[in-house]
């Protein structure tokens, strides 16, 4: 292994001559003697102990990318969730560092890529989102002996905030303005599902009358449908779930079972077509209508539209639930989350403690010991 001095017509450049591991002649050229020579200490430690990958054997971070894309699909995926990790190599790391070489990505190049998607106007959860793809982009070409290390996990990550991250929800008087606007049979049984069974969109639109159970007043939970309204199990394994529900939300779903059109996919709310209706549509035909009656509005881009999105009603349940004394564990069942970490990280401020109530718990338990001590 050797650095040499190179002149020519592009000036000075200094280049590193080795043979890799398999004994082949390989050579790279820097702009620097300091570079070409500590490039040269590195490879040597790599070569000896058999980790060493030439930059003509490795492949571009594009090329890795697709690669790792196809894996996902082959695995079966839900088409949501590759359609979600296209759009991180499509708009977030093709654009800055597609062609680089993957035996390339080292700590300071990740770590300016980092930097690239913070000045570019990547919100913080964007970044780590792209970053831990970019990690499993990496890793499937390690597998594949394309690359030797994975140091995407090695660069500093973007700590999270601690900024007020409370959901966005209706107030009182609003939610009632929503249910007084809503007085169409299936508009109003829509609102119900999500404010009172905190159903997210997905689970509404694919919940079928066979998962409703009209005589003891229970929603089971059993599939949802994609943004292209394809079937499949709900968001995890805790999203599976059973709801009761009471007499309001019941009564509805009773009455609107009997004019619901009829349709092979037996679904609740089914597209005129009697196919899985689209999400957009819940929006644009039924939710933000029902706000503009309601008065319930914001400007946005000089246009008076619907203030709230759906997944708001699904927010107001859990408040109402929690109003109603349900605790951090049955609030996590209801909703269907994956952990209570997740529910405290949502609702933790609404499951303030009743420090009165703790007290008097206290002053009772101190009591009993201090009786039993005499």
């Amino acid at each position: 292994m050797s650095v040499r001095k190179r002149t020519g017509k592009r000036g000075v450049a200094w280049v590193c001559d080795y043979r890799d591991g398999a004994g082949i002649r390989r050579s790279r050229q820097f702009a620097t003697k300091a570079e070409a020579t500590a490039f040269a200490a590195k490879s040597k430690i790599e070569i000896i102990s058999g980790i060493h990958t030439p930059d003509a054997a490795s492949i571009t971070v594009a090329e890795a990318a697709q690669l790792w894309l196809a894996r996902a699909r082959r695995e079966g995926l839900e088409p949501a969730t590759v359609f979600g990790y296209r759009e991180h190599v499509d708009l977030h790391i093709v654009p800055f560092i597609g062609a680089m070489k993957l035996s390339r990505l080292s700590v300071p190049a990740l770590t300016s890529f980092r930097d690239q998607l913070l000045d570019a106007d990547r919100s913080p959860d964007m970044v780590r989102r792209v970053l831990t793809s970019l990690s499993g982009i990496v890793s499937t070409a390690q597998r594949r002996g394309l690359v030797t290390f994975n140091n995407v996990p090695r660069i500093e990550r973007i700590r999270r905030t601690r900024s007020d991250r409370r959901p966005v929800m209706p107030t009182r008087e609003e939610l009632r303005a929503i249910l007084v606007a809503a007085d169409d049979l299936r508009d109003r049984v829509l609102v119900l599902l999500a404010l009172l069974a905190g159903l997210r969109g997905s689970e509404i639109r694919g919940l079928t009358w066979a998962n409703v159970d009209l005589k003891i007043g229970v929603l089971h939970v059993r599939q949802r449908a994609d943004r292209w309204g394809h079937m499949g199990a709900p968001k995890s394994k805790a999203s599976t779930r059973s709801i009761p529900i009471g007499a309001m939300l019941l009564n509805a779903l009773k009455s609107w079972r009997l004019s619901c059109p009829l349709g092979a996919l037996d679904l609740v709310f089914p597209a005129t077509d009697g196919t899985v209706e689209q999400h957009i549509n819940l929006l644009r035909h039924v939710f933000w209508p029902i706000q503009m009656k309601a008065g319930v509005t914001i400007e946005r881009g000089g246009v008076t539209v619907g203030k709230y999105a759906l997944h708001a009603l699904r927010h107001a349940c859990a408040a109402l639930w929690i109003e109603q004394g349900f605790n951090a564990k049955r609030i996590q069942t209801l909703m269907g989350h994956s952990s209570i970490a997740m529910t405290y990280d949502v609702y933790g401020y609404l499951l303030v403690a009743d420090h009165e109530e703790e007290r008097a718990g206290l002053d009772s338990l101190t009591a009993r010991l201090v009786s039993d001590l005499k």
